[in-house]
């Protein structure tokens, strides 16, 4: 959008009024026997924005993304104003219906203060206009005049910021001229419809609605989605579990009645089984030593319910032909033989533990970006899987093993080669090993929660194509899915649901983050992709072990005060959750090794916390 400031218009001869003429020119008219009474008559000019200051919240508006809020500072009158943060991938729009009359004129005010700020009106059916200012620091007021067209009876007035840049603070937003029909309720939707429904999700979709200008999806009574279209995918069910589903439409006038009753019942997961209700995950170096140490697999204490091998490691960067060897005696002097280390997983086994094979970490980058890669991918872990006789695999790729193509923009139809090949693979050695095979993944944020804000090289380019690029890949396999371990360590800010940004080692950081992927959240602040939530028992919180696995590292205290918060709802800090996760499956760790290497101390914070 070209930005351009309106030049201000001054009459010819305007400033050689006076008052003295003025008078002369009311003088002639009395004279001349015209009087107001006499003019034809027009519909009368009224104030038609609804809570145009904000006093009632956000009623008669809606922000993208959940931008907006209503605050009460700064306030330029009354007692509230509205907030609204932009993201990269979210300039923060907030939108109200008005009626209108058609061929009429009208004035559109507001004040704002804050960073980028806009005020404009869309669908007059003529010549929409908008005013606009980069900066305000101090209260600034923004207007804008138009006419209506032969047949426009509604229009949108509209706020917004610029993407990526500081909140903007709006309030008195005002439109003045003459009212058209009250609005009403819109009709009840019809229609309703549920496509296949996975063991976690379902796709609804109905009919438009009469004056709808959004739509409420209710799962029994419970609300648990708004959208502006017409279909949405609910997530976060359980397998084997009958649901009713219904929706509602909406305008500024109200909510319509719901529609008729949609029966689902989800088929049965695949997701591994064979887990406690709360489970430890570490990763193992196996394959290398670094300044931890070499941790033999039989030293691992029964405190681990999974343990990861690292690493799984390519021939080369696109062979997808992937390796896995014990650390070299030169390197690792401690080292077991191959043989002491297949009993030992044996024996970890014997007692209920899960032991994986983990494909890439650091320096493992792996690009499937063929379908010969593919098939290497897949013959090759199952070698390394049949070998060792384990569980599952864990996936965690990083660095550039992931990224999108251009114009690959919509997370739930992935065209990019490396990301359907890898999907495609996962899937197919899930299929070979039964819904019993324990399937994990440790992305890093940047691939993950990232995905609120930015989703490849954006709508413009230009952006980092590697950013929320996991996430076609979680939501294709969530069905298969046994554990999601989002690495919350050496990562920068986040932007949580509140839309305000969290940092590492904090409690906040991991209540936040955990909380998207419980909830579900816009992908690039798009409503209408939605990434749908996780079930609770599919998601564990990653974290260092000690202050030299990682950046990030969170003190004892601070992990116990996130668990009690995503739990039990208690000890939160600013950040609250939606709800409460009692099922939330547990804690990841990089790693055992440095553990060890720390006393034990994150495993026995985990043994010794108490969960219910």
């Amino acid at each position: 959008m070209e930005r351009t400031r309106d030049r201000a218009r001054r009459r010819p001869g305007a400033r050689g009024h006076s008052r003295f003429t003025a008078l002369l020119a009311t003088l002639a008219l009395a004279v001349s026997g015209v009087v107001a009474s006499a003019l034809p008559a027009e519909a009368a000019d009224s104030e038609l924005a609804v809570n145009g200051g904000f006093e009632a919240g956000l009623t008669g508006w809606s922000c993208t993304g959940g931008s907006g809020s209503a605050v009460t500072t700064p306030v330029r009158s009354g007692t509230s104003a509205l907030r609204a943060t932009p993201s990269g991938g979210d300039n923060a729009r907030c939108t109200q219906t008005v009626t209108v009359q058609p061929n009429s004129a009208y004035t559109l005010s507001g004040w704002v203060q804050g960073g980028y700020a806009y005020l404009g009106v869309s669908g007059t059916g003529t010549t929409d206009g908008y005013a606009w200012t980069p900066s305000a620091p101090s209260w600034q007021k923004l207007s804008t005049t138009f006419r209506t067209g032969a047949t426009t009876t509604s229009i949108t007035l509209y706020t917004h910021g610029w993407y990526g840049t500081a909140a903007y603070h709006a309030d008195d937003i005002s439109l003045f001229g003459p009212g058209g029909d009250p609005v009403r309720v819109p009709d009840a939707p019809t229609g309703l419809a549920a496509g296949t429904p996975s063991s976690t999700s379902v796709p609804l979709s109905w009919n438009p609605a009469a004056r709808a200008t959004e739509y409420h999806i209710y799962r029994g009574a419970t609300r648990v989605a708004s959208v502006n279209g017409t279909s949405t995918t609910v997530g976060g069910l359980t397998p084997e579990t009958a649901y009713t589903f219904q929706v509602s439409a909406a305008n500024s006038a109200g909510e319509s009645a719901k529609s008729a009753v949609v029966n689902v019942n989800t088929p049965a997961g695949g997701t591994g089984g064979g887990l406690p209700p709360h489970a430890l995950v570490g990763y193992l170096h196996s394959s290398f030593a670094n300044g931890s140490g070499y941790t033999r697999m039989a030293d691992v204490p029964d405190s681990w319910d999974v343990i990861n091998l690292a690493f799984g490691e390519p021939t080369s960067v696109t062979s997808g032909d992937i390796r896995f060897s014990l650390c070299p005696v030169t390197e690792c002097p401690n080292v077991e033989s191959v043989a002491d280390f297949k009993a030992a997983i044996k024996a970890k086994q014997a007692a209920g533990k899960k032991v994986l094979i983990s494909i890439g970490g650091q320096n493992g980058q792996v690009q499937l970006a063929t379908t010969a890669a593919r098939d290497a991918f897949v013959t090759s872990v199952s070698r390394i899987i049949d070998e060792y006789g384990l569980d599952g695999l864990d996936i965690d790729f990083e660095g550039h093993s992931l990224s999108l193509n251009t114009g690959d923009t919509d997370f739930r139809a992935p065209t990019t080669p490396v990301i359907v090949n890898l999907i495609s693979a996962v899937k197919s050695i899930k299929a070979r090993y039964g819904r019993d095979f324990v399937l994990t993944m440790a992305p890093e944020t940047f691939f993950v929660q990232l995905g609120y804000q930015f989703y490849g090289s954006g709508p413009w380019g230009g952006q980092d194509p590697r950013a929320g690029s996991y996430l076609p890949v979680i939501h294709a396999l969530r069905d298969d899915l046994t554990l999601l371990h989002v690495q919350h360590y050496n990562s920068g800010p986040i932007m949580g649901l509140d839309n305000q940004y969290h940092s590492m080692g904090a409690a906040n950081f991991h209540v936040a983050l955990t909380d998207m992927l419980l909830t579900g959240f816009p992908v690039a602040g798009n409503q209408s992709r939605v990434f749908p939530a996780l079930r609770p028992e599919q998601v564990a919180i990653g974290l260092p072990a000690s202050t030299q696995a990682a950046n990030g590292h969170t003190a004892p205290a601070e992990i116990n005060r996130a668990l009690d918060c995503l739990t039990k709802g208690t000890n939160c800090g600013s950040y609250r959750p939606r709800t409460t996760y009692p099922a939330l499956r547990g804690l990841m760790t990089w790693s055992i090794n440095w553990d060890r290497f720390n006393q034990w101390q994150f495993s026995r914070n985990f043994d010794a916390y108490i969960w219910s």
